[in-house]
């Protein structure tokens, strides 16, 4: 005759279940700190300023040995602060990154148009086809007038430029090849 032994185990170690527990704690804890986030932010910037002012009036008459063990405890502190309001300093950092990378996407997008209306500037199908896709969005009703005015000065600017310029032995010699049927 067959038995079965049914032993209950527990699936989950005890100390992976507290340790699952106190993660959920702190992360709740952080969680409800979302409205004095600025506030603990100020916070940290007047510790970390009062802990600079005092170490420097006690390190100003310290020998050697005891200057490099005040700063060594000095930088453990600073660590040990910016570990416990680690999620406050990162979305701070976020903040200034987002604001940094908008600037540089502005700033590129700039350079790109800057390149455009020079390649338009010097090349009269580039040019019409900036103008027609002016003229489209201004039947549209999405174009302003200032743009319209623009593109059209730029148009004419370009074309006295390009009627009165001389064509390089590259451009002449391509206009020429260009014009035989191989």
């Amino acid at each position: 005759m067959t038995s079965f032994v049914h032993v209950d185990q527990p699936t989950v170690h005890p100390g992976v279940h507290r340790a699952e527990v106190l993660f959920g704690q702190i992360q709740a804890a952080r969680a409800g700190a979302n409205g004095s986030r600025p506030l603990i932010v100020l916070l940290i910037v007047a510790v970390a300023s009062a802990v600079l002012v005092v170490a420097d009036t006690l390190v100003s008459n310290w020998d050697e040995g005891a200057l490099l063990a005040a700063w060594a405890v000095l930088c453990g502190a600073a660590f040990g602060i910016a570990a416990l309001f680690a999620g406050s300093l990162r979305n701070a950092a976020a903040k200034v990154a987002g604001v940094l990378s908008a600037a540089a996407q502005r700033r590129a997008a700039d350079r790109a148009d800057e390149r455009f209306l020079a390649t338009a500037h010097s090349d009269p199908r580039v040019m019409q086809e900036l103008q027609a896709a002016v003229w489209r969005q201004q039947s549209e009703g999405t174009a302003s007038i200032d743009t319209v005015a623009k593109v059209d000065a730029l148009a004419r600017q370009a074309a006295r430029a390009n009627d009165a310029r001389m064509p390089t032995l590259y451009e002449a010699m391509r206009r020429m090849n260009s014009s035989r049927y191989y």
